[in-house]
């Protein structure tokens, strides 16, 4: 019944709680002014009502059971389990091994047909990739459903092998927010452009040369040293909830403006849409030498920036792209909670920002606030504390009871956020293990 009670949540229904008393008012006015086609209207009605009325219950059944199926199936029918990874004292490679493993995790299995999707509730598998700081202590998290375990740890060993991979408690789950002992700040953050425009990645940082280690520029090792940072009863979790993107899905596509009831367009549309427009502008217009009246275009003149603009959106359809969503928590005791830490945790993400390339910002939950009429006496806030950390709790985004619109990300901006850092990063409070993983000789006596 709660999982129902969720998904109904989901819906848009105070829209017609208000429409309706105005729509009675102006049948009682027309009624007053035209009896008679009042009467012949609502009779008419009444007489298609065999027509109509299975049409109107099949659309709100389905807009109901698809929901709910989908949220009793995930919820309660599939076994989900946390394992985390702990790091070597050093680690090597670069963010490229990482982004092999992200790349591997792009399988869409889970629904395969209609049957599976609308009828038995079956999803797409989706991962969380979360990076938490508890008291300073930071953690590398990977959520997955259970029968994927051994999937992931032979992805992990096959490029890690001196990592260490073991199930462990939900963090999230064990705990439990009271507004009376937690003070709590949470948002989403998504892409403030297109899609088709990547964040500035590990590659433009040169780490895919591999570089010696002391030239290494990390540019996460900033956000490390900021989780580093967090005292007794502070914590900050960042979760990166990511599925297989399939461009022919509809809730995968861009809604436009068109006639005579909009079209749609993929990402990858858009992107290629992007750098046509791009061209055109790096080509200037001159003058016909057949008709000076007309003019047509002349040799493509670039700037660097343009350049620079083409190569980032051509790179990123080239990668595998994953529907991905952000959030962030930083939570604390009453008395240990530090706003300042708010406007860091928010910052710490500009690293990935470049003139010609995407940049990642807050939305949602707590900035939706900026005046106190709009929420009088915190209550609103309140509830959306309590919302954010059961969303982040459930990993939920792509379904209902907090569905929300994704964006793309590649396998390579991924792995610029979500990797292991090397020496380079002296964050004190960056747990390294320090025996190496080895397996039993091949001949050992059984």
């Amino acid at each position: 019944m709660k999982t129902l009670i969720k998904t109904l949540e989901g819906f848009a229904i105070a829209p017609p709680v208000v429409l309706t008393p105005i729509l009675l008012a102006l049948l009682y006015a027309s009624y007053r002014i035209v009896p008679e086609f009042v009467e012949a209207t609502f009779r008419s009605i009444f007489v298609l009502s065999p027509i109509w009325l299975p049409v109107v219950f099949v659309i709100v059944f389905w807009k109901i059971w698809v929901p709910y199926i989908r949220s009793y199936l995930e919820f309660y029918g599939q076994e989900k389990i946390l394992l985390e990874v702990r790091i070597p004292r050093e680690v090597v490679k670069s963010p490229l091994a990482m982004e092999t493993i992200i790349t591997n995790l792009h399988a869409g299995f889970g629904e395969t047909s209609f049957i599976d999707r609308y009828v038995t509730g079956k999803t797409r598998a989706w991962f969380s990739l979360e990076i938490v700081s508890i008291e300073g202590e930071i953690h590398f998290y990977i959520w997955t459903r259970k029968f994927l375990k051994n999937f992931i740890e032979a992805q992990i060993y096959g490029q890690y092998p001196d990592m260490e991979v073991k199930e462990v408690n939900d963090y999230a789950s064990e705990f439990s927010y009271d507004k009376e002992k937690y003070s709590l700040f949470g948002c989403d953050l998504q892409l403030t452009d297109l899609d088709a425009y990547p964040i500035k990645t590990y590659v433009d940082y040169g780490l895919s040369d591999d570089p010696k280690e002391e030239l290494k520029v990390d540019p996460m090792s900033g956000f490390f040293e900021f989780l580093s940072k967090m005292g007794p009863g502070e914590q900050i979790w960042l979760q990166m909830i990511i599925r297989v993107n399939k461009g022919d899905r509809p809730e995968d596509k861009i809604f436009k403006p068109g006639f005579p009831f909009g079209t749609t367009t993929t990402w990858k549309d858009e992107a290629k849409s992007e750098i046509e427009k791009i061209r055109k502008e790096a080509t200037p217009e001159v003058p016909d030498f057949n008709d000076p009246t007309k003019v047509t275009r002349g040799f493509p003149n670039p700037t660097p920036g343009q350049v620079e603009k083409l190569k980032a959106i051509d790179r990123t359809l080239g990668k595998i792209p994953f529907d991905t969503g952000m959030r962030v928590i930083y939570l604390a005791k009453k008395d240990n909670f530090n706003g300042a830490n708010i406007p860091s945790l928010l910052l710490s993400f500009r690293q990935l920002s470049a003139p010609n390339h995407n940049s990642i910002g807050p939305v949602r939950w707590h900035i939706m606030f900026d005046y106190p009429w709009q929420d009088f006496r915190g209550l609103r806030e309140e509830r959306m504390r309590r919302r954010l950390a059961d969303a982040y709790r459930r990993r939920a985004w792509f379904h209902s009871p907090y569905k929300t619109k994704s964006f793309i990300m590649s396998a390579e901006e991924l792995a610029t956020i979500f990797h292991f850092p090397g020496a380079v990063s002296e964050a004190p409070s960056l747990p390294r293990i320090t025996s190496r993983r080895g397996e039993a000789p091949a001949n050992l006596p059984t």
